[in-house]
């Protein structure tokens, strides 16, 4: 199906080019980006940059964030349904997302991602490439969950959290807000609010 209506992309960093990228297999026709190195740069691979920031957004705009800092992520999600701009969901067709699954706004959900039944995500939440997120998982808004992580039945994840490359987590773990889960860890034990985790047994840091 194609769009007609086109879509704005904040970030034009390699992130954004991903979401641009799904934005066009799910029948995106006009994608441009809005980039703060605007007019030094005037493109991100074949879409244009045609702006800095919000400012040149036109009313009543379809905008994707594609920022990968979680806080910002949310800051600026949430200062686009403010100023009375659409923030679509976006999802590759070669993900696979259950129709008993709840997905807010601003969610980018990756190629050969899953998302089984029960589960609820947040907004602005990323997916990314070959992460699954199995049932009844909680995952609260700007949560990154990245490439090959695989979260078990009945996980919760607290808002701006960060799950790191391949980590896995235990089904039933509860996962605080705004935590760093490094990359490979195993999460087999609950963990607090603003901790960082490595290591298997994923243990924290300071």
């Amino acid at each position: 199906m194609t769009r007609s209506q086109t879509l704005f992309i904040l970030g034009a960093g390699g992130h954004g080019r991903v979401v641009a990228d799904i934005a066009e297999a799910i029948g995106w026709s006009d994608v441009r980006f809005l980039d703060n190195r605007w007019p030094g740069m005037d493109a991100n691979l074949h879409w244009p940059v045609v702006g800095r920031g919000v400012e040149a957004l036109p009313e009543g705009a379809q905008v994707f964030v594609a920022i990968g800092h979680c806080g910002k992520r949310l800051e600026l999600l949430q200062q686009m349904s403010a100023q009375g701009h659409t923030v679509p969901l976006l999802i590759h067709p070669t993900a696979f997302v259950s129709r008993h699954a709840t997905l807010e706004a601003g969610t980018v959900v990756m190629p050969q991602a899953a998302i089984n039944a029960g589960a609820v995500l947040g907004r602005g939440v990323i997916v990314n490439t070959g992460a699954t997120v199995d049932h009844d998982c909680r995952i609260g808004d700007g949560v990154h969950i990245s490439p090959g992580a695989h979260l078990a039945g009945g996980v919760s994840v607290g808002e701006g959290t960060w799950i790191g490359i391949g980590a896995v987590v235990r089904e039933g773990i509860q996962i605080g807000a705004n935590v760093m889960v490094g990359a490979g860890a195993a999460v087999v034990s609950h963990v607090r609010d603003g901790a960082r985790v490595v290591g298997v047994p994923a243990r924290e840091v300071r």
